[in-house]
């Protein structure tokens, strides 16, 4: 029995590399296979230092860093009593709880505030 394919079969002669949109599909799939393929100690070892989301800035001093904390917590106070004015009585309990919480925090950095000595 005879078989019409050629011998061998013909393939395409053109190179991947050939065009430079072709080498930059080729690169893009490398990083795509490198992010979900290599193992997280791989890819975590080959940063200098991992970057921080929060960072207080060191060049702050104490009592500016303080008094930030309480702002924020005064805040963090006052939206929660907002929004236990929305809830129902069960789940109002409970906001007005956690809203005590941050007030109790407030009111200790705030004494921490006032006993910060000022350095000239």
């Amino acid at each position: 029995m005879f078989k019409p394919t050629p011998n061998p079969p013909e393939t395409d002669p053109a190179s991947p590399y050939e065009s430079p949109n072709s080498k930059k599909l080729h690169e893009a799939a490398e990083r795509a296979l490198d992010h979900y393929l290599l193992p997280a100690s791989q890819i975590m070892a080959s940063t200098d230092e991992p970057e921080r989301m929060y960072l207080a800035n060191p060049k702050y001093d104490m009592e500016s860093l303080l008094a930030n904390a309480c702002e924020t917590l005064g805040s963090a106070s006052e939206m929660l009593n907002n929004f236990a004015a929305t809830l129902d009585n069960s789940r109002r309990k409970s906001a007005l709880g956690i809203a005590q919480v941050v007030m109790l925090a407030e009111l200790a950095v705030n004494q921490a505030l006032d006993k910060v000595e000022i350095k000239p």
